[in-house]
C-alpha cells in the first residue's frame, strides 16, 4: 500500500483491495489522479491500513470565516486612531508615547507574523489561530480596563498576537486550492483586509463619541470571541508531520530561494509606494485642500478603494491567468498612473483630482499584486507554507516601512518630487515582478 500526504495531514491511499467499490482505490492511475489533483482535500477518498479506516478530513473553513480572521488581524491597527488624543488625556500621557500603540503595534505584528508562520508548520494551523485569538481577547479586555499608560501599552502590544491569523488564513486557502485558484481566493480575502482599515477609523471614532475610547476595545474582545467560536468549529484539528529541523533552517531554506525573494520584494516595494503616498500626500496637498482633514481623508480613501477594485479583479480573473502576467500587469498599471500624475504636475496642473486620480492606480496595482505574489511565495516550498506566509508578511511590512523611511529623507513639499519618489519604488516592484515572471517560466518550482 502506498500513501501520499495531502495538506495538513490528510492521507490518501493509492490501492486498497478491501474497498473494490471505490474506483479511486481500484486503479493506480485513478489514484494517481486524485493524489496529484489541485485540491485533494475536497475529494472523497476512504482507505484502510490493516483494520484502521482513514477518511478525508472535513471541508475547509468557509471563505467568510477566513476573511473575518484576516480583517481582524488589521482592524486594530487604525481603528483607535481617532481616539489617540482622548487616550492621552485619560492617562495624562504625552501624545508621542500614546502613538506607540500604533507604531509599536505594527512592528510587533511583523515579528509575530514571522514567528506564527513557522510555529503553524510545526504544530498546526488550528492551535496558532486559537492561541492568537485567545491572547487577543484577553489583551483587548486588558486595554479596556487599563488604569495607566504603561499597562495600556503592555496589553496593546499583546494585541499584536492577532497578526498570524492573516498568514494562517492564506495558508489554509493555499492548502485547499491550486495555485491560480488560491490567487483568486486571496483576492477576495484582500478585499476584506483592505475594507477593515477603511471603515475602522470611522467606526472607532463613532464608538469614541458615543461611549468613550474604551468601547473600541470591548468591541475588539467581542469580535475576537466570535472569531474564536467560528475557528473552533471550522478549523479542524488535523495532525501535521513535525519537522525536526530548527526554525532558523526553515527560514534559510526560503531565503535561499530566488523565487521567494522575487515575490516578496515585489510586495515590499509595492507597499513602499503606498507608504510613501500616505506619508507624503498630506504634506504636498494639505494647503490645496484648505488643511481640511475631512477632505484629505476623503480623497486619500481613493487608494484603498482602488485596492478593493484590484483585489476584486484578482479574485475574478486570477484563476484564469498566470501569476507572472498578473504581477507584471499590476505593476505596469501603477507605473503608468504615476507617470501620468508626474506629467500633469510637471505641466503645472494642480487640481486635487490631478493628484489623487493617478494615485488611484497605486491601490489598483497593489490589489492585483498582493494575491498573486502571496500565492507565488507560498508555492516555493510546499512543506514550509506556513513559514513562507509569515516570513513574507513580515518582509512585506518591514520592507515597505524601510522604503518609506528612506524616501522620507528626500521628500520635498513638491507634488512632482513625491511622484518621482513613488515611481522609484514602483519601478523596483516592476523589476521584481519581471524577475518573478522570468523565474516561473524557467523554473516552475524550486
Amino acid at each position: 500500500m502506498r500513501g501520499k500526504q495531502a495538506p495538513d495531514g490528510a492521507f490518501f491511499y493509492a490501492r486498497n483491495s478491501g474497498h473494490p467499490s471505490d474506483p479511486s482505490l481500484q486503479s493506480p492511475d485513478k489514484a494517481s489522479e486524485i493524489m496529484a489533483s489541485d485540491n485533494p482535500i475536497r475529494r472523497p477518498a476512504i482507505g484502510t491500513i490493516g483494520s484502521t479506516r482513514v477518511s478525508e478530513p472535513a471541508a475547509p473553513p468557509r471563505l467568510i470565516t477566513l476573511i473575518l480572521l484576516s480583517a481582524l488581524a488589521v482592524l486594530p491597527v487604525n481603528m483607535i486612531l481617532p481616539s489617540l488624543p482622548n487616550i492621552a488625556v485619560t492617562f495624562h500621557a504625552d501624545f508621542a508615547l500614546v502613538n506607540l500603540s500604533v507604531a509599536g503595534f505594527a512592528i510587533i505584528t511583523a515579528v509575530m507574523e514571522a514567528i506564527g508562520g513557522v510555529i503553524s508548520d510545526r504544530f498546526g494551523r488550528r492551535p496558532v489561530v486559537l492561541a492568537s485569538l485567545s491572547i487577543f481577547v484577553a489583551a483587548s479586555i486588558g486595554c479596556a480596563v487599563a488604569p495607566n499608560i504603561g499597562t495600556f501599552l503592555l496589553f496593546r502590544a499583546m494585541q499584536a498576537c492577532i497578526g498570524p491569523c492573516y498568514s494562517v488564513a492564506l495558508v489554509i486557502i493555499k492548502e485547499t486550492s491550486d495555485e491560480r485558484e488560491a490567487a483568486s481566493k486571496f483576492g477576495y480575502l484582500a478585499m476584506g483586509w483592505a475594507l477593515a482599515p477603511m471603515v475602522g477609523p470611522l467606526f472607532g471614532g463613532s464608538l469614541d463619541e458615543l461611549f468613550g475610547w474604551r468601547s473600541s476595545f470591548v468591541v475588539f474582545a467581542i469580535l475576537g470571541a466570535a472569531a474564536f467560536a467560528l475557528s473552533m468549529r471550522e478549523i479542524r484539528r488535523i495532525p501535521l508531520p513535525r519537522s525536526r529541523g530548527n526554525y532558523v533552517v526553515a527560514y534559510g531554506l526560503l531565503l535561499r530561494s530566488a523565487r521567494f525573494w522575487a515575490y516578496t520584494l515585489c510586495m515590499a516595494a509595492s507597499m513602499g509606494v503606498l507608504y510613501v503616498f500616505l506619508g507624503g500626500a498630506p504634506l504636498v496637498v494639505g494647503d490645496e485642500l484648505g488643511r481640511s482633514s475631512a477632505k484629505l481623508g476623503f480623497y486619500m480613501g481613493l487608494v484603498p478603494t482602488g485596492f478593493i477594485l484590484g483585489s476584486y479583479l484578482a479574485g475574478r480573473y486570477a484563476s484564469k491567468t498566470s501569476l507572472g502576467a498578473i504581477l507584471v500587469l499590476a505593476r505596469l498599471l501603477t507605473c503608468a498612473g504615476l507617470l501620468a500624475g508626474l506629467a500633469l504636475s510637471s505641466l503645472g496642473i494642480t487640481h486635487v483630482l490631478a493628484f489623487f486620480g493617478p494615485c488611484l492606480f497605486i491601490g489598483v496595482g497593489n490589489g492585483l499584486t498582493m494575491p498573486a505574489a502571496n500565492s507565488g511565495a507560498l508555492s516555493v516550498r510546499p512543506d514550509l507554507v506556513g513559514t513562507a506566509a509569515g516570513l513574507a508578511a513580515a518582509m512585506r511590512i518591514g520592507g515597505g516601512a524601510l522604503i518609506a523611511s528612506i524616501a522620507g529623507l528626500f521628500l520635498a513639499r513638491s507634488i512632482p518630487a513625491l511622484f518621482v519618489t513613488m515611481l522609484i519604488s514602483a519601478a523596483l516592484a516592476l523589476l521584481a515582478a519581471l524577475y518573478a515572471a522570468a523565474l516561473d517560466r524557467r523554473q516552475p518550482a524550486d
